[in-house]
């Protein structure tokens, strides 16, 4: 199936080899709307599933940005959604044999660190997988990677430092923290909440770990980024929404563009 899928994607994307690839999360999608490229959805390409989650609108765009060849999942596949763990991470394999060396994933998190505010921005800097599962279990595919890959800098230093620096230079506030995982789809509890601040969690979601866990396993670099869309359960007084969650991160795309831009452009 893989090789079926990759050989759709490049009769039609031509000689554009993409190095960069990026995970848009909820309510993040907008940001390849910017460029023209190539696009194709999720219901044509073989092998993948569709997204069903409000703010995923469900396509791989292919652009040039600031002189990089880039591939964009608009939209991602969750495990809430019923798909086995193994069907959530294919786009990654996929991007690996179409040539993606540095992986960007962007999620929309809960803030469990109660020094974070809606509207800011996190690097992860490791994560804590509460999912349940590992998308890695099954027979392993040595092409693609060794069957037990070391974990110790899922998230690569010199990333991070890229992204800090960049920030800094658009006067942009940005967290450094701990990511956990858990299957969802519905919030997390209070007590779930006090959980995860005591195992050194800052922020909290549904997705990023599994995508993460396979990108390091086939030799990506990965850089986490998580946009703080709500307060996670417990931390103040209010009922969550995926409503919240999509409106908090159309708030912050203009800086949450730019920050990417730079990125991609510094890599």
């Amino acid at each position: 199936m893989i090789n079926e899928t990759v050989e759709y994607i490049e009769e039609r994307i031509k000689e554009f080899r993409p190095e960069i690839g990026i995970i848009l999360g909820s309510g993040l999608g907008e940001f390849a709307n910017e460029f023209s490229g190539i696009k194709i959805p999720y219901s044509k390409i073989p092998g993948f599933e569709n997204s069903t989650v409000v703010g995923h609108k469900g396509q791989l765009v292919f652009a040039e940005i600031e002189g990089k060849n880039v591939v964009m999942m608009q939209g991602r596949f969750h495990y809430y959604e019923g798909y086995h763990i193994s069907r959530i991470v294919y786009p990654v394999k996929i991007m690996k044999k179409i040539g993606v060396k540095t992986l960007i994933i962007t999620n929309a998190a809960g803030s469990v660190n109660k020094k974070y505010n809606s509207g800011e921005l996190m690097l992860i800097k490791d994560h804590i997988n509460l999912m349940g599962t590992n998308p890695l279990i099954g027979e392993n595919d040595s092409s693609l990677g060794d069957r037990f890959p070391d974990m110790s800098e899922v998230y690569k230093k010199d990333l991070i430092k890229l992204a800090q620096k960049v920030a800094g230079e658009l006067g942009m506030v940005i967290h450094t923290g701990v990511y956990a995982a858990m299957s969802g789809p519905s919030y997390e509890t209070p007590a779930e909440i006090n959980m995860l601040r005591k195992m050194g969690a800052d922020a909290v979601g549904m997705s990023t770990v599994p995508e993460a866990l396979v990108a390091n396993y086939c030799g990506m670099d990965v850089l986490g980024i998580s946009c703080i869309t709500n307060s996670a359960a417990g931390v103040h007084p209010s009922r969550l929404s995926h409503v919240e969650v999509v409106e908090n991160a159309n708030r912050v795309k203009g800086e949450f563009k730019n920050l990417l831009i730079k990125i991609v452009e510094n890599i």
